[in-house]
């Protein structure tokens, strides 16, 4: 059995435009159930132990939500870990195997920002564990670095919400930066499919997804990588 530690947005506004936000529910709960199913302990965390706000837009009902989200809804341990997720603050991240970091427009605002999350995301990278995340969870990459200084994601390739993907859901202007682009910055060898197809790629102990549809893929390259 592995210990893994999911990093979730607690943001939920989309900047200066007041939207609500939050994190994208199918990427918190499609690799929550694909980790508790494999075996393994999962444990969420949040910057200050706030709750995790859903996104509005990934919180579907009925027969097009997904059965993660059906289960997740349903599911009182889960709703109460939404409630009162951990503080990633108290948190002794060389106990866990691996950190995943699921997306959703939140994370653009609190995780790419935070020093004690890139701090966070150095350590495990630097103790050989497995980095994930999804969609505009590698937003939380922006500031994380190894132990030489460089961009975690320097000369990898990853995968991430792209630049046409925002600009197709109408919200390249209300970000504060662009992830394909800043990832490309970063010294990234950035990999990405048509919009909205899944796609998920690992290099080494880091493993990304490129949008919503990614989720089971990267979760299953983590449980890969976990074996």
């Amino acid at each position: 059995m592995a210990r893994i530690l999911i990093l979730s947005t607690a943001s939920d506004s989309l900047g200066e435009t007041g939207k609500p936000t939050g994190v994208w529910y199918e990427e918190l709960a499609t690799p929550y159930y694909a980790f508790l199913d494999a075996g393994h302990e999962v444990s969420l965390v949040t910057l200050g132990g706030k709750a995790v706000p859903i996104d509005p837009n990934s919180d579907v009902r009925g027969e097009e939500a997904p059965a993660s989200v059906t289960r997740f809804r349903a599911d009182e341990t889960a709703q109460a870990l939404l409630e009162t997720p951990a503080r990633l603050e108290d948190c002794d991240v060389s106990a866990y195997d691996a950190l995943y970091i699921p997306g959703g427009h939140g994370a653009m605002f609190d995780l790419a920002e935070s020093d004690l999350v890139a701090k966070t995301i150095g350590t495990v990278w630097d103790s050989g564990k497995v980095v994930a995340s999804v969609c505009h969870g590698p937003a939380a990459f922006a500031k994380a670095v190894d132990s030489n200084g460089d961009p975690i994601v320097k000369g990898r390739k990853v995968s991430a919400f792209t630049d046409s993907e925002e600009r197709g859901v109408g919200l390249a202007d209300a970000v504060p930066f662009l992830l394909e682009t800043r990832l490309r910055e970063l010294g990234a060898n950035f990999e990405s499919v048509e919009d909205w197809q899944p796609h998920a790629v690992a290099d080494g102990q880091l493993v990304t997804g490129q949008n919503p549809a990614s989720s089971e893929a990267a979760a299953q390259k983590v449980l890969a990588l976990l074996s």
